[in-house]
């Protein structure tokens, strides 16, 4: 990790069941900021490797990194749809269900004039991407669909905007640190209160 780069937070709960939770929470809210794990093609390489989604040599540019952060905000629309108890919006449905597709197992048909007809794999590293971004959505869509749907919760300590599947009714936070964080707020603002004028 570089040393000016935030710590970031330990994985929130159910990011072990699920990759796309932990997709989702790679663009985090930090006390000091925003902080995207995928900014960057060598950062976005390193989150999917990391992740067994891409080989140790894989590498991802930056137009698969432009996809694939695409792809999380669909996700975190999904999610935060869920949580919320509305409906998704119809483009975070659509980028899901593309994702799911885009990843063909067959040569694909193609012609052009010199060639005529014929088959072929899409470019490795669109392969990576496109391999990765199935999974992520096939999991994005075990997640909603499947018995902890009904668990998944955003972090209640402002300003973290991670989800995490509840291990319990009664837990309000992804991680100790943000569940610290909020009391140690709470404390200093009744001290404050309390404190004569």
């Amino acid at each position: 990790m570089n040393p000016s780069s935030p710590a970031v937070p330990a994985p929130a709960p159910g990011t072990d069941r699920y990759p796309a939770l932990d997709f989702a929470n790679s663009l985090l809210t930090l006390p000091s900021g925003p902080h995207d794990l995928l900014a960057v093609p060598e950062q976005a390489t390193a989150w999917l490797v990391e992740h067994r989604l891409a080989p140790p040599d894989g590498r991802v540019h930056q137009v698969c990194t432009d996809r694939l952060r695409g792809l999380r905000a669909a996700v975190r629309a999904l999610l935060a749809a869920r949580v919320d108890g509305g409906p998704p919006t119809a483009e975070a449905l659509a980028a899901v269900n593309a994702a799911l597709t885009a990843a063909p197992s067959a040569p694909l048909l193609h012609w052009d004039a010199e060639r005529g007809p014929h088959r072929t794999l899409p470019h490795p590293a669109d392969r990576i991407a496109d391999r990765a971004m199935a999974l992520l959505a096939a999991d994005t869509a075990d997640l909603l669909t499947g018995p902890d749907a009904d668990r998944l919760a955003r972090c209640g300590g402002a300003p973290c905007s991670r989800f995490f599947v509840r291990t319990h009714a009664a837990r309000h936070w992804c991680s100790t640190r943000c569940g610290d964080r909020v009391r140690a707020a709470r404390a200093y603002a009744r001290k404050r209160a309390a404190a004569p004028n």
